[in-house]
């Protein structure tokens, strides 16, 4: 198998960003840039992290009981199934990413709870239809029934040219009335000239990349109902207590997040 060893990839420099080992030296390389120019895209990763806690938590509580995550990355302890089946056993999680070290590791994706169910699909995101035909393939998700679609973390590597909104609404086309999007999307409104600094790491190892103004990244939820508080910064999004540093600037965050409701 060809792990791709050759070339930075986005999910294992996410990976390096979290404190974790699933990377390559061409991964550390690349990562050590980005942190050369903005040492707080740590505490962006760490962020969007606890966001996901929050977000898939929050959804599992009102009922949601069917899960896909699509940008999956690096296994790393408590997965979304994890947080999900600890507030309601019976959830079912598909995961999905591109990257084939993420398949190596897919065990820690599949320990879920006997009453639940969890796979993982390797396919790439920007292309929804066979993600959708990869999903539909593993007979776990009734789109039939409320799904909640995860899109952390992916759509700032999906530029203009690979038509992102039109690849979301794609993704929610065939979900059942009820289901729900959470994103996050890396965003420059509080550090241009640092974030396209960032973008320009990105792209030179060959890693399309693209941030985007809070109007933009407010667009993916089209048709859709905002859950209060609406789109913000990742850490304002329905905070808990003991679940990140107590103060963060928005520079340091530059990270939007919502949750809608497809009525």
């Amino acid at each position: 198998m060809d792990l791709g060893q050759d070339k930075a990839h986005s999910a294992r420099m996410y990976d390096y960003y979290l404190g974790g080992t699933t990377n390559y030296v061409v991964d550390r390389e690349a990562a050590q840039a980005v942190i050369g120019v903005f040492p707080a895209i740590e505490t962006v990763a760490r962020v969007n992290r606890a966001y996901m806690h929050r977000a898939v938590r929050y959804l599992a509580r009102q009922g949601v009981r069917q899960f896909l995550d699509i940008g999956t990355g690096i296994p790393t302890s408590p997965n979304l199934h994890n947080v999900v089946q600890a507030v309601a056993p019976e959830c079912r999680v598909v995961y999905v990413d591109n990257d084939p070290i993420v398949l190596v590791h897919a065990d820690e994706l599949l320990d879920g709870t006997p009453q639940g169910r969890t796979a993982y699909v390797q396919a790439d995101a920007t292309r929804p239809d066979e993600v959708l035909a990869a999903v539909a393939g593993k007979d776990i998700l009734d789109f039939g029934q409320p799904v909640a679609l995860s899109l952390h973390a992916l759509l700032h590597f999906v530029p203009d040219d690979r038509q992102p909104y039109e690849l979301v609404a794609r993704l929610l086309e065939p979900l059942a009335r009820g289901s729900y999007l959470s994103l996050t999307h890396c965003t420059g409104d509080y550090a241009p000239k640092a974030w396209q600094a960032i973008i320009d790491a990105y792209i030179q190892r060959g890693t399309p990349a693209q941030v985007r103004g809070q109007a933009e990244v407010e667009r993916f939820f089209a048709q859709l109902d905002l859950v209060d508080p609406g789109l913000v910064l990742a850490h304002q999004w329905r905070p808990e207590t003991g679940s990140g540093p107590a103060v963060l600037t928005e520079r340091q965050v530059s990270l939007y997040a919502g949750v809608a409701r497809k009525s």
